[in-house]
């Protein structure tokens, strides 16, 4: 592959609303190898309105009857939180990623410095928070669950518009239900968008388990996303649709294997087969005694290994042809 799949840990909201676990995650990503570790930045006074109701997977997991926002209050994490879990990203040589939901949170990300901006979901049709992302002229992951081809050709299109270069824009293939089943996933869109738009792609991945995301790097995924957790059973609702840290650092080491075993796409005999050939292929060989002076036949002609004398390939050309020695059944030509 020409890059690494850069691999993003979603945190999210697993941190239930504490710093200290918070810590813990970028920790955990950090050990397990990923590139960078997401989190996500709002105000729920900005986010939803006080009687929007939950998800129907928020309300299983939770096993609580309340609204969106009375939850998300609980998971807030102050500015100062923020600079603190910078610092520690920082010390742990891991990229601080946030997904902001609000404009206020877009402008205080750029402000605290971000490498990159994530665009969730949600706000693929958010025209003011996509042009206000769009005028930084940052790197971009736009995840693209729940929506068309003609929602992420406008999204797209507003994004450069606003100032964005296009070449630093990558399209995450996503589908926003927490977990996703596999017949839900769809993976090939992928290529689709990729196509459709000429564009970096990659996926955000909410099934359970860690072969769809690594399918998706065979499939041309420049970059990864996938929820962790310390705990799948820690309450909230994310975690059940989470990776804990065994399965995390499974995900990267497998997605890194994949990395290397793609290649460079040139179908030539690897260093490691190469002292293999003459083992496993073949040969022409006396099938019987052959005398000098005698034909070259079918009936006194065979192939056999090794590969250490004429190549079989020639057949053609050595049939007819007079022996030049004399041969013992089953010598080499």
């Amino acid at each position: 592959m020409s890059q690494k799949v850069f691999i993003i840990a979603e945190a999210g909201v697993n941190h239930n609303g504490s710093l200290a676990l918070a810590k813990q995650l970028v920790d955990v990503a950090a050990e397990c190898g990923a590139d960078a570790v997401k989190f996500q930045t709002f105000k729920a006074e900005s986010l939803v309105t006080k009687t929007a109701k939950q998800a129907e997977y928020q309300t299983a997991n939770t096993g609580k009857q309340e609204s969106q926002f009375d939850m998300l209050k609980r998971l807030e994490l102050s500015e100062t939180d923020h600079h603190e879990l910078v610092a520690h990203c920082c010390k742990n040589q891991i990229e601080f990623m946030s997904t902001p939901f609000d404009l206020k949170s877009i402008h205080f990300l750029n402000a605290l410095g971000v490498e990159r901006f994530k665009i969730p979901s949600g706000e693929i049709t958010n025209y003011p928070y996509l042009k206000v992302v769009g005028s930084f002229n940052k790197e971009i992951v736009l995840s693209t669950g729940m929506a068309t081809l003609a929602d992420i050709e406008a999204a797209l299109n507003l994004l450069v518009e606003s100032g964005t270069d296009k070449n630093k824009i990558t399209i995450l293939h996503a589908t926003t239900d927490y977990p996703t089943h596999m017949q839900d996933v769809n993976l090939t869109a992928m290529q689709t968008i990729a196509q459709a738009f000429k564009v970096k792609v990659g996926y955000s991945d909410h099934t359970l388990g860690i072969e769809v995301p690594t399918a998706a790097v065979a499939l041309g995924a420049t970059i990864i996303e996938k929820h962790f957790t310390l705990d799948k059973n820690l309450p909230g609702p994310d975690h059940k649709a989470s990776l804990e840290p065994d399965e995390l650092k499974a995900m990267v080491k497998a997605i890194r294997n994949i990395e290397i075993a793609l290649g460079d796409g040139i179908k030539r005999p690897s260093t490691s087969e190469q002292k293999n050939m003459q083992v496993a292929r073949k040969s022409l060989v006396a099938l019987t005694d052959i005398k000098k002076g005698e034909t070259f036949s079918e009936q006194n002609l065979t192939v056999k290994r090794p590969g250490l004398g004429i190549s079989p390939m020639r057949w053609n050309e050595i049939i007819g042809q007079v022996a030049q020695k004399d041969y013992q059944a089953d010598e080499l030509i």
